[in-house]
């Protein structure tokens, strides 16, 4: 475990480190994920999607990412990071689908996830609805009690299986900086052992049925509550 002493040099930036253009990048991030998710419906294929995802990036200077780019639909929304997809996945009608996006603009990396859903599923949009505020709950026990990166995913685990699902903990918090943030640190948040600071890191939560079955993801930096209008 990484503790305070290591703390300086875990939360390091970049020459090209600045906070306003940071949350540019978040808000332009979190908009290209609306983008996409707009042009998104039943009957699309995973792999148009994910191509369509590409496109939007692209126009907006973005598609050079720290990480690639993800869509899952259905049954792949289990998937962990980096995991292949199962090939073909069409969006069904009453179903579910998520975006993981990690993209650079200029010196500067965003990185933002949101799941979405199609029809008339409860559970499904139970499950998407939990996931984020799953992510805020975690954040305002952040906000609260300057919990370590370790207690924020200890508290994430209990706040995921009080509302019946699964936490993914291979999906975990991370760093964000100018690019590339890994020069700092390229590991989990669940691995320091002191409070992450505000703006420097990303907040993940991966949730996932008891029949693993389908899932949804919600990520965004971690931030207080006036960055938030959604919650």
């Amino acid at each position: 475990m990484l503790n305070l002493a290591d703390r300086d040099a875990l939360e390091a930036v970049g020459q090209h480190y600045n906070v306003s253009t940071m949350m540019k990048v978040r808000q332009m991030t979190r908009n290209a994920i609306l983008d996409i998710a707009r042009q998104i419906g039943p009957g699309m294929v995973e792999k148009d999607a994910l191509e369509l995802a590409k496109d939007v990036l692209a126009e907006r200077e973005m598609l050079k990412g720290w990480h690639g780019v993800f869509v899952r639909f259905g049954r792949n929304t289990t998937k962990t990071f980096g995991a292949p997809s199962q090939p073909g996945m069409v969006l069904g009608k009453d179903d579910i689908f998520f975006i993981d996006i990690g993209p650079t603009w200029q010196e500067w990396e965003g990185d933002g996830g949101q799941t979405f859903v199609t029809g008339e599923d409860s559970e499904k949009a139970r499950c998407a609805a939990d996931s984020k505020a799953i992510f805020h709950e975690v954040r305002s026990h952040w906000l609260k009690t300057g919990a370590t990166g370790k207690a924020l995913y200890q508290f994430a685990v209990d706040a995921t299986e009080r509302r019946g699902w699964l936490l993914n903990l291979d999906l975990n918090g991370h760093r964000l900086s100018d690019f590339p943030h890994s020069a700092a640190y390229g590991g989990a948040m669940s691995d320091i052992e002191f409070t992450p600071s505000s703006q420097l890191w990303v907040l993940e939560i991966h949730i996932r049925n008891q029949e693993n079955t389908f899932g949804a993801f919600f990520e965004d930096m971690l931030l207080e509550d006036e960055y938030f209008d959604d919650f």
